[in-house]
């Protein structure tokens, strides 16, 4: 009798809904959907997804987190270079997944889901089975095979009644759009310009209703606005601190007009050192540019990656300022005998003022950030191209 009254009280504790509902449920099972609120670093800027388990019978709660990757496995910056890494699954206590997470000013929603005793026990048995070592590593994809994709696939598979998902963002939302709303909500303006200059043309394709699901927010209110009542209750579990993000003045924006102005009113000087500056900082300019356009052909090439192919980008970060930049200070007389240096620096200047026009009509969105990073390769392009140094 007593070990009857601590599994009641251990249901009422956590299921936060009448005995009554579970009475009739002789999987002894509440399975739950987790989503997380982001966090400051960009790895947490989108939030999180796990699934929480609670067996009355067992008196546990476990957290299933598909989530988790090695930082120590060999050659890992590789590998996530490549799209080659592995994730996978681990479980937790929920106390110590919750701490966490409050620990960080993290929140957490809970999706108490409508199914049935056999599906539940049918879940339960799936994610058991995939912690085992054979079963728990998957490759992962940041949109198409991820922490919340999983939970959302598990519970397609495993789910007796077909749901209709609605569209829970705005027709015609395109995934480079999508992220967009947490990067601009975190001010995360640097990370932005890294996305933009990485996500090729496939990142402009609009989503259907179930790719929007690879957000963690989205499978929540995909959940809570199916035709088929998946959802049996619905509660925030603490809550945290929503202080203002402090928006940073030295944007992308503001940095690269900085700098365009400050290297014209420098290249005005006749002053000897700003000659040798100049110098340096066209080096610089055309090598690191070049270096840009190589990681953006080794990424549209040599990876598994799908979002960063055919990438715009590459219209004006061209792979050749890297050699190119090694010939751009050459002597004048050198200069002179290798007319095709000039003539290559006239060109690029030519050719960079039609993608600046056509910039806002190609059909992937760059980011305007570059703007004035555009008008200062241009504009030293240009001097190059003249043999003014």
């Amino acid at each position: 009798m007593k070990k009857i009254l601590l599994q009641l009280l251990f249901i009422c504790t956590f299921a936060h809904l009448p005995i009554d509902t579970f009475a009739q449920d002789s999987s002894h099972l509440r399975i739950s959907l987790l989503t997380c609120t982001p966090g400051e670093e960009l790895y947490s800027i989108f939030g999180h997804s796990a699934y929480r388990v609670i067996d009355s019978s067992s008196v546990t709660d476990i957290v299933y987190n598909y989530g988790m990757f090695d930082f120590n496995d060999e050659g890992f910056y590789i590998k996530f270079a490549r799209g080659k890494l592995m994730y996978y699954v681990s479980a937790a206590r929920f106390d110590d997944f919750k701490y966490e997470y409050q620990y960080f000013n993290r929140g957490i929603t809970e999706q108490i889901l409508n199914l049935t005793a056999a599906e539940k026990t049918t879940i339960q048995r799936f994610l058991n089975n995939n912690l085992k070592e054979e079963n728990k590593y998957y490759k992962y994809d940041f949109f198409f095979d991820n922490c919340t994709t999983k939970l959302r696939d598990i519970l397609k598979k495993n789910h007796d009644s077909s749901f209709t998902i609605n569209p829970v963002m705005p027709s015609g939302t395109t995934f480079r759009q999508a992220i967009y709303q947490y990067l601009d909500k975190g001010q995360q303006h640097w990370s932005k310009l890294g996305i933009d200059l990485l996500l090729g043309k496939p990142c402009d394709a609009v989503m259907t209703a179930e790719q929007m699901q690879f957000l963690p927010d989205n499978l929540m209110k995909s959940l809570d606005s199916a035709d088929h009542p998946m959802v049996l209750s619905h509660q925030n579990l603490y809550n945290i601190n929503n202080g203002a993000v402090k928006k940073p003045f030295f944007t992308p924006f503001v940095v690269f007009t900085l700098l365009l102005i400050l290297i014209f009113l420098i290249s005005l000087s006749k002053h000897k050192i700003a000659h040798i500056f100049l110098k340096l900082f066209d080096w610089l300019l055309f090598f690191v540019t070049g270096l840009l356009g190589i990681i953006l052909i080794f990424m549209t090439t040599a990876t598994d990656h799908s979002m960063t192919k055919n990438n715009f980008n590459l219209l004006w970060a061209w792979p050749t300022h890297f050699i190119m930049a090694f010939f751009i200070n050459s002597p004048q007389n050198a200069v002179h005998k290798k007319s095709w240096v000039k003539k290559y620096f006239a060109f690029t200047a030519i050719a960079l003022v039609f993608v600046l026009l056509a910039w806002f009509f190609l059909p992937q969105h760059l980011n305007p950030a570059l703007i004035p990073f555009m008008l200062l390769l241009i504009y030293r392009s240009a001097v190059k191209s003249i043999g003014v140094k």
